[in-house]
């Protein structure tokens, strides 16, 4: 076991208080697949050096003071119990891929699974007999943004290997936050109408307003049943292509364009019945809260001095719907419905209001009570939604190609779970499923790939 040596105890924030609470426990498991077999001693003695193990939380159990409060108390770290080899592998069937038996193993990772609380909250699983890294951090520790941005400082370049992988969007320099634009008077009473209709709406949320039931719904209790994960993958080139085809697009429009047109496909399918049409299905999504958005340099994360970049959850909650349509003859119809509500969204105060609120209740009427408002608001939406922008160039983690970033997290109310993380060109979309409610999630998976193929063919020949 790790000494009891005790630097310090530092207060967990009020996001790692949340997430800390049985309701809403999650951790954010990210699976890192390599081109050459894995040597597991390199791997141990990598981890032992790295920048990971020296970043204080992650040297830190998690504790209760005696008032009661979550604190993180210093301790020396045992890499040897954090690095855990799998030498042989995680599949009993011999038929199944490499990819299918590494998303089974996340997926049961993910529902029954919790990290040990008698060391600091973090392992690496070797998959050896599929070349796959699993990185498994407890959300306590940081949003996704902190956690890929520390991830990533471990990596290098492959075309440099003096070099660290490219922070920010897609393969180039990170972009300085926009400079302050000068409001006009229609666009504050703008801002000021779309934000009191949506933190009502997310007050509601948090009371009793739910979607309506459908054969992608969840609901209290689910986040315990057993989880199935499927990997949609699409060519960020396509996704741009689309994205030229609806002015001022943007990926995440795009997305959910593609989920809005996918889910529609999937219910047609699954469905005993017909659907009315523009059925509302909500999605929640964690927004990053920094200046400077996607991954950001490590030395900001870990300035003190700097509250609005330092390390730690840094994000707001939004709720994003999309809307059942019979796919009709204009596919890119679905971004341009999925834009103009993400635009309405970018121009409120909703996810600055959903963090500073959060963080009030929590620090007045103590975690239950913010776990319990928060499970509410996830059993009365259907879905949840995450995209991170990686590196654009290809990398290697200790020396070793990296064919694919894959990342999921822990289950929730909701049926459907879904994670984008972007590298070298693809973007790859883990869907965690109920299985007894979502049985094949890569019908699915095949659903959103079409909705996507579909898109590009009507783009460019526009």
């Amino acid at each position: 076991m790790a000494a009891a040596t005790v630097e310090r105890e530092e207060p967990l924030t009020p996001a790692g208080r949340l997430f800390v609470q049985p309701q809403m426990e999650q951790i954010i498991n990210v699976a890192i697949a390599v081109e050459s077999p894995l040597d597991v001693d390199a791997f141990r003695a990598e981890v032992e050096s790295s920048v990971m193990v020296k970043l204080p939380r992650f040297r830190s159990l998690l504790v209760r003071s005696s008032g009661g409060r979550e604190c993180w108390r210093r301790v020396q770290v045992d890499v040897s119990r954090h690095v855990i080899p799998h030498h042989h592998s995680v599949s009993d069937d011999p038929t199944v891929s490499d990819e299918d038996a590494v998303n089974d193993f996340m997926a049961d990772l993910c529902v029954s699974s919790p990290l040990p609380t008698d060391k600091p909250l973090w392992e690496v699983h070797l998959l050896a007999a599929h070349r796959t890294v699993v990185f498994r951090f407890h959300h306590a520790l940081g949003d996704g943004i902190s956690l890929m941005s520390m991830l990533l400082s471990c990596c290098r370049r492959a075309d440099d290997p003096t070099q660290t992988p490219t922070a920010g969007a897609a393969g180039a320099a990170a972009k300085p936050p926009p400079p302050r634009r000068r409001w006009s008077a229609w666009t504050l009473a703008k801002l000021i109408w779309y934000t009191l209709v949506y933190v009502l709406e997310f007050t509601l949320r948090a009371l009793w307003l739910s979607d309506e039931t459908t054969a992608v719904s969840g609901g209290a209790g689910v986040e315990l049943w057993p989880r199935r994960l499927a990997t949609a993958r699409f060519q960020l080139e396509d996704m741009k292509t689309v994205k030229r085809a609806v002015s001022d697009a943007t990926i995440n429009d795009v997305l959910f364009g593609i989920v809005s047109c996918g889910l529609s496909r999937y219910l047609d399918i699954k469905s005993p019945k017909a659907l009315p049409e523009g059925l509302r299905i909500t999605g929640l999504s964690m927004v990053n809260l920094r200046p400077q958005s996607g991954l950001q340099d490590l030395s900001k994360l870990l300035d003190k001095s700097n509250s609005g970049t330092r390390w730690g959850n840094k994000f707001g909650m939004l709720l994003l719907p999309v809307y059942y349509h019979k796919c009709d003859s204009n596919p890119i119809e679905f971004v341009k419905r999925a834009k103009s509500m993400i635009d309405k969204k970018k121009l409120s105060l909703e996810a600055p209001f959903s963090y500073k609120v959060g963080n009030l209740i929590m620090s007045l009427l103590g975690p239950k009570f913010a776990a319990n408002l928060n499970y509410r608001i996830v059993c009365n939406t259907t879905f949840t939604i995450s995209n991170i922008i990686g590196p654009g160039e290809k990398i290697r983690i200790v020396g070793n190609p990296v064919k694919h970033i894959r990342v999921t997290s822990s289950c929730l109310p909701h049926a459907i779970t879904m994670h984008m993380v972007s590298y070298a060109g693809v973007a790859d979309l883990q869907i965690l499923a109920a299985k007894e409610i979502i049985a094949d999630p890569k019908v699915l998976a095949k659903c959103f790939e079409d909705a996507l193929f579909e898109m590009k063919e009507f783009a460019a020949n526009v």
